[in-house]
């Protein structure tokens, strides 16, 4: 990841830090208009939260394409990559797809969608009467226009790595120009966030009012609601207390001595809610506290601060399920583990922009044409699940780096990653 998009991603999270009161203000005031309506307190909630969806679907799209394609072209050389890269890489696809796996069955278990409600939602289903084959041929763009003009993040995250990729077989000054030109758009598009998400406060009562409206006369969604939130806490803590500990077990590694040296950084990360801005105290850790060897660290810790996102991964299958049945689609069983994949591409790409799981989420039910007024009703808890989730990506970009540096020898370092 190039020092600018690290610059720029560290201001961004300092503008995005409003005030904590501003969004319990909001939450305590949608309340109370949600049971005291007023027509006119109504119309304007219905107004101001069209308004706040039309610019989110403005900037979700975008800022996806270019924060995968700014981080991928920032890596370095490609002996690294291809030595270093693949090592990290392994382990970060590994994590990532246990972390969706285990968000896919506690939601099939859990069931976080009463029958009731989803039985009485009327409408129709994106998937309906479509083959297999079809929903990938529907996301194989045909050219570069159509992805960004329907909005389909699928062929835009497709579209992304072809470029990526692309890019870095050029010569080292084309390939630098390029990297420029994209991280300089994706700052664009993060003052464009910034100025959107200030606007937040106001966002969260509108849709918190016109959901008090809506329960008022069916409560099963507040239990729904409860039990998609226990869905996305539990697949987070058994990734982080079960799997992650397992995998550094297996490698012959003890658990408990990496997260007792890891406590600064994971600290940190719970407070601060992002992988970049905890990157200093991650590379800290990881040198002074774990051993891991400088070269090791200093390139696979960036490169899982931009792609490890298991706690990403779990949220998003879990929210985008939650959200869509809500709204009455259905899935086959195929479709249902085809999600697992989805959500681990899209939370690589999440590459650390500020609340990028929840516009990724956003983005993704945008292009199955679901509603999203549910999305801001989750977004209070989102506030505070980021803290868990960034913490928990932290702690698995150590695991896997602790893991790499196990792996390989001195000569093999020596002999094949070439900064």
């Amino acid at each position: 990841m190039s020092d600018t998009k690290s610059n720029v991603n560290q201001t961004a999270l300092q503008k995005l830090t409003s005030p904590g009161w501003l969004f319990l203000l909001a939450v305590v005031l949608g309340i109370l208009t949600g049971l005291f309506p007023h027509p006119y307190a109504i119309t304007t909630a219905e107004n101001l939260g069209n308004i706040f969806v039309s610019l989110l679907k403005l900037i979700s799209v975008p800022i996806i394409f270019l924060a995968i394609v700014s981080t991928i072209t920032g890596l370095r050389d490609k002996a690294t990559i291809k030595f270093l890269g693949g090592k990290t890489l392994k382990y970060t696809l590994f994590t990532t797809i246990v972390a969706a796996t285990i968000a896919l069955g506690l939601f099939l278990l859990i069931e976080p969608v009463s029958v009731q409600n989803y039985a009485s939602v009327t409408g129709s289903n994106p998937y309906e009467s479509v083959s297999y084959w079809e929903f990938v041929l529907s996301n194989v763009p045909s050219n570069i226009i159509t992805p960004f003009s329907e909005g389909n993040v699928i062929a835009i995250l497709f579209l992304a790595l072809l470029f990526s990729f692309a890019i870095l077989s050029l010569p080292t000054e084309q390939k630098t120009l390029l990297n420029n030109w994209f991280s300089s758009l994706f700052g664009a598009m993060l003052a464009i966030t910034r100025l959107v998400l200030r606007f937040l406060p106001i966002a969260i009562w509108a849709f918190i009012t016109q959901f008090i409206i809506e329960i008022q006369a069916d409560h099963g969604e507040l239990t729904d609601l409860a039990l998609y939130l226990t869905c996305v806490v539990a697949a987070n803590l058994i990734q982080a207390f079960i799997v992650l500990p397992l995998m550094l077990k297996y490698k012959g590694v003890s658990p408990l001595q990496v997260v007792k040296a890891s406590l600064p950084a994971l600290n940190l990360a719970f407070w601060s809610k992002s992988s970049s801005a905890t990157l200093p105290a991650t590379l800290n850790v990881a040198q002074q506290r774990l051993n891991i060897r400088p070269t090791v660290a200093g390139f696979s810790l960036p490169l899982c601060t931009a792609i490890n996102m298991n706690a990403c991964a779990a949220f998003i299958l879990i929210t985008v399920l939650f959200v869509s049945m809500s709204s009455g689609v259905a899935f086959s069983p195929v479709e249902l583990i085809a999600w697992i994949g989805i959500a681990t591409l899209a939370a690589i790409g999440n590459a650390g922009v500020p609340m990028g799981c929840y516009f990724l989420t956003i983005a993704l039910l945008t292009t199955m044409n679901v509603p999203i007024n549910l999305m801001f009703v989750i977004l209070p808890a989102y506030l505070l699940l980021d803290m868990l989730e960034t913490a928990i990506n932290v702690w698995s970009d150590l695991c896997v780096a602790k893991v790499v540096d196990n792996e390989i020898t001195d000569d093999q370092l020596k002999g094949e990653a070439v900064s």
